[in-house]
């Protein structure tokens, strides 16, 4: 039997309540399916760890998880601490600190969702965001604060190696899909620096795919593109913050971000892998106990994956699917479920 070792970050707001969610699914498919087991550690490493210590991640917190076989991470952000700060305490330190460049973003309408678009069966997409630079690089500074000459600057950074290492990994992930159609998205008529060497680095990487098709668009021409001609669209590969937005615009054309998974890969397996839902802390919800949990299954069926366990993230999509279908649904799906009612049936189903 094989034993997968699994840290856990809750975090913040409704990351804990999905996290044990996805815990007690994850427990339930190992012992169904026999041939492997989890051993779960739980990291307290939350915003309220941040109020209470003056960190988010302790001294070497990143020297434990390297131990780890994934990361499945709930959450971070709370009203008692500047965004940034919680960001950049957390999750930011993680992806970057294990170089998890490839962030993989599946959309599609689940059966007995209903998305807000007609025709948004259609809907069969994964976002491929660049996860270790660009936007997010945090190259920047504000001086001269409080004066009227006061400026602050965000420097996105493009490295040929980052460039072209997702750029293959979005080729090699649109090989392996039925459409074998791969779109790059950028904003290279604004911003003729780091968006034209996109584009560039793009058409030389393509050459090494033959078989894939692909086509090319500005970044607020994709938002329209994915609302009108979602059919148009197979694979999407986009810097840190454009694919950051066309992901959220994807999830809520697809019934929900309550629903929609993350996988932050780092795919030559030198670090550990990070998996979590896409929908942040709800603050809105949090101790309701009618967070979805489908997101943080979904993001579970993918860590299987990446763990070699293909036949068991079938199962479990399977069961979700039969659980949607049937119409258990939560709050933010129109139903009145509760995040238990959920768990129970996909286990059930299961």
């Amino acid at each position: 039997m094989k034993n997968y070792n699994i840290a856990a970050i809750g975090g913040d707001g409704i990351g804990p309540e999905v996290i044990e969610a996805g815990v007690e699914v994850l427990d339930a498919l190992a012992k169904a399916d026999g041939g492997f087991a989890f051993r779960f550690e739980s990291f307290p490493w939350s915003s309220q760890l941040y109020l209470d210590q003056g960190h988010y991640i302790p001294p070497g917190g990143l020297e434990q998880l390297k131990a780890f076989d994934a990361i499945f991470f709930g959450a971070v952000g709370s009203q008692k601490v500047p965004d940034h700060v919680s960001l950049w305490g957390l999750r930011l330190p993680i992806c970057q600190g294990f170089d998890q460049y490839a962030n993989v973003r599946p959309t599609r309408v689940l059966p007995g969702v209903k998305g807000p678009l007609a025709n948004g069966k259609d809907i069969d997409w994964v976002v491929i965001r660049e996860n270790s630079e660009g936007e997010y690089s945090g190259v920047g500074g504000r001086v001269h604060r409080g004066l009227p000459i006061e400026a602050a600057s965000d420097v996105a950074i493009f490295t040929r190696t980052g460039v072209e290492r997702i750029h293959r990994f979005a080729f090699e992930l649109a090989m392996k899909r039925p459409r074998k159609h791969l779109t790059l998205v950028t904003k290279s008529n604004a911003q003729r620096h780091g968006m034209v060497m996109w584009d560039e680095i793009f058409f030389e990487v393509a050459k090494d795919y033959p078989a894939v098709k692909w086509d090319r668009e500005l970044v607020d021409a994709m938002t329209t593109r994915m609302v009108l001609k979602p059919a148009t669209i197979d694979v999407m590969v986009a810097t840190n913050l454009h694919a950051d937005i066309l992901s959220d615009l994807a999830a809520a054309l697809s019934g929900s971000l309550g629903i929609a998974p993350t996988a932050n890969l780092n795919p030559e397996r030198r670090f550990p892998s990070m998996f979590e839902p896409i929908h942040g802390s709800a603050f809105d919800i949090t101790g309701k106990g009618v967070a979805n949990p489908v997101a943080t299954f979904w993001t579970a069926s993918m860590m299987l994956e990446h763990l070699g366990e293909a036949k068991a993230a079938a199962r479990l999509m399977k069961a979700v699917e039969r659980v949607t279908a049937s119409g258990v649904h939560t709050p933010d799906l129109g139903g009145t479920a509760k995040t238990k009612d959920v768990t129970r049936a996909v286990i059930a189903a299961l």
